[in-house]
């Protein structure tokens, strides 16, 4: 006899047998139930009803003993077996989670299939079917209502599996710029560079703008300076790209640049960019120097930097308030004085509108000849020389005695030191 027909009998022999030790008794107890009958004969039926479904129960006492022997062998083989099922693909590049999710994943199949023969051997496999079919309706149920969770829980695992970010990676998202301290089936926990731990749901992030600041370590830092309109803007360029080249830290590859970002009201504003390697070199300090530097070597070459033009008014007028003792001489003197400083816009107004093509002021940082301020923009090449190399000399030995290292390690120092937020094992 083969083994299919070995399992159709004992099917057979143990439906006849169920249906003779329980449902007969039961029927032939309600037949007589609605039937008239003497109260003798109904204690005696109850009785032997009862007798019959102990005589089942002892029946399949060794059934259920087998089978809770058995569940217990699975159960307790679940975890050993799935480990084992798992170590041919302990040498892949499998993340901590996917290994876990599939560990757990082979240990449930396991214990239900323990619990299924539990339930076969003591003669219950028409409840387990329906176990079994039931499981799809109460996982649905839980679906709805742990939805958020499983979300959460499911983007975890396509993080692993797509892996944008490592741990201890400088990344941005949704605004929060930090480093990745530790990532678990639920939230993502980064430490910002005010030491603050923050914690981001999974789906979140996988939903979200992830930017990430170590996959290249090479970023570019820009800011801007305004020079006003009366400078030579092509010199303050080549000024300020000299200042940046002049630094160690900044990279030659991709080369600094400085170019016009728009014309505001009373300045051309340049946007100075530079590149940096972020795992040796702060971004924001080298900032602070080169603008710091910029600024003031425009300072020493006369070149101008207006404030944006305002307007301010006074509804009620404004008040000129003299001084009583300043005399109607020394206040002609000082009208006079005030004449003849103004003579040369004059002349140069007048220069300009009678055709004349020299005007008497600097246009654009040239000098004028035969004019008071051209003295500004004079002088002999040697002084110059001296000059240019005595900066020189002053910005380099302030690039070397500043400090622009990146804090980026020092913040992982620290998120690995800091107290652990939520308990968990790292998955990535």
């Amino acid at each position: 006899m083969s083994i299919i027909d070995s399992l159709t009998a004992f099917f057979i022999v143990d439906i006849s047998h169920f249906a003779l030790a329980n449902v007969m008794p039961l029927a032939l107890l309600a037949a007589d139930t609605v039937a008239p009958s003497s109260g003798v004969e109904n204690f005696t039926e109850a009785q032997s009803v009862l007798l019959d479904l102990w005589h089942g129960f002892l029946y399949r006492l060794p059934g259920l003993g087998v089978g809770l022997l058995i569940m217990a062998l699975f159960i307790i083989a679940a975890g050993p077996l799935s480990r084992l099922l798992l170590k041919p693909f302990s040498f892949s590049s499998l993340t901590p989670l996917i290994k876990s999710v599939a560990q757990r994943s082979i240990s449930l199949v396991i214990i239900l299939l323990g619990v299924y023969l539990f339930l076969f051997m003591a003669g219950l496999t028409g409840f387990a079917v329906a176990v079994i079919s039931g499981t799809g309706v109460v996982g649905l149920i839980l679906g709805f209502a742990f939805r958020d969770i499983a979300e959460n829980f499911i983007s975890s695992l396509l993080l692993t599996i797509q892996r944008p970010f490592r741990i201890g990676d400088i990344v941005e998202i949704n605004e929060f710029t930090g480093i990745i301290q530790k990532v678990t089936s639920r939230a993502t926990t980064m430490v910002d560079f005010d030491g603050n731990h923050i914690q981001i749901p999974n789906a979140t992030i996988y939903k979200g703008v992830i930017k990430n600041l170590t996959a290249n370590p090479l970023m570019r830092g820009h800011f801007i300076v305004g020079v006003g309109y009366d400078a030579d803007v092509r010199n303050a360029q080549n000024l300020a790209v000299e200042i940046i080249s002049s630094h160690a830290k900044v990279l030659k590859d991709p080369e600094p640049q400085v170019l016009i970002d728009n014309l505001g009201a009373s300045t051309y504003n340049l946007k100075v960019y530079f590149w940096v390697n972020v795992e040796d070199t702060s971004v924001l300090k080298m900032s602070s120097l080169l603008m710091r530097q910029i600024v003031g070597r425009f300072t020493e070459e006369n070149i101008s930097m207006p404030d944006d033009a305002r307007e301010r008014v006074f509804p009620d007028g404004l008040a000129i308030v003299s001084n009583q003792s300043v005399s109607k001489e020394d206040s002609a003197d000082e009208t006079s004085g005030f004449t003849s400083l103004n003579k040369p816009f004059c002349e140069s107004k007048n220069t300009e509108l009678s055709g004349n093509k020299k005007p008497a002021l600097a246009l654009a940082g040239k000098p004028a000849e035969n004019t008071p301020y051209s003295s500004n923009f004079t002088g002999s090449k040697s002084q110059t020389s001296t000059l240019d190399n005595s900066a020189s000399s002053a910005l380099e030995n302030e690039n070397e005695n500043e400090d622009v290292s990146s804090e980026a390690e020092d913040i992982r120092e620290q998120a690995k030191k800091a107290r652990d937020p939520e308990s968990g094992e790292n998955i990535l």
